[in-house]
């Protein structure tokens, strides 16, 4: 089985003097998660789609996906976590309490403030998920990264041609996730705070998926006026 988790679970406060978290800001026509939302449900092959969101947005994110969204029998929206692997957490108990899991069964981590995710990032997370049991999205870098370990001086400037950018999707088999994420002490969960670095951590293979430059994340002001340049072209 092929589960979705849409991560709404921030509440923007990076966005600036806004009323409402990021993710239900409109984008065009319609709010951001919702353009998110619908991107997922194009997708015959997920089981379910759970969009996880703070616990006093449930019933305005349930609305909103009514409003819009034509066909969401298969999209549920849950209580997000405090932290991004609760939240993620969240959906793996909630998937749990409704399915009979094995070990092939995956689940692909979205933010739902990444509007602009393609059919093809979202099949390749699902195939190389499959495969090879966990994947990431990436984009290679195109500028040089410079590492400090004070914040004051360079400790090291890394070949460029071996970074490359994180986004999102990240897809995982869901045992595998769940057995790493309990194996962890609670000094390395609030460490460990993205999901593919548990499995690299614990030396299990995370196979790079070729992401889009315009799958973009709205985190800032200047993010959210980008996305409304790109939204304008298409």
């Amino acid at each position: 089985m092929i589960f979705a988790a849409i991560l709404a679970g921030g509440i923007g406060t990076r966005m600036g003097n806004v009323e409402k978290p990021k993710q239900f800001l409109f984008l065009g026509s319609k709010p951001i998660i919702i353009h998110t939302i619908e991107k997922f449900c194009l997708n015959n092959d997920f089981n379910e789609i759970i969009v996880l969101c703070p616990k006093q947005w449930v019933n305005h994110t349930e609305d909103l996906i009514s409003k819009y969204i034509n066909d969401s029998h298969n999209v549920k929206v849950i209580e997000g976590g405090n932290l991004r692997n609760d939240t993620i957490m969240n959906a793996i108990s909630y998937i749990e309490d409704n399915y009979q899991l094995n070990e092939k069964d995956i689940i692909v981590t979205h933010d739902s403030v990444r509007p602009f995710i393609t059919h093809r990032i979202i099949e390749e997370n699902i195939k190389y998920a499959i495969d090879y049991g966990a994947c990431d999205t990436v984009i290679p870098s195109s500028d040089t990264i410079v590492e400090s370990k004070d914040g004051k001086f360079i400790s090291s400037v890394p070949n460029r041609k071996n970074m490359y950018q994180g986004q999102t999707p990240q897809s995982f088999r869901i045992l595998k996730l769940k057995e790493l994420y309990h194996e962890m002490s609670d000094e390395e969960k609030e460490l460990l705070t993205d999901a593919s670095k548990i499995f690299s951590s614990n030396n299990e293979q995370v196979f790079l998926v070729e992401g889009e430059v315009s799958n973009i994340k709205i985190t800032y002001p200047h993010d959210f006026r980008v996305a409304n340049s790109i939204l304008k072209e298409r």
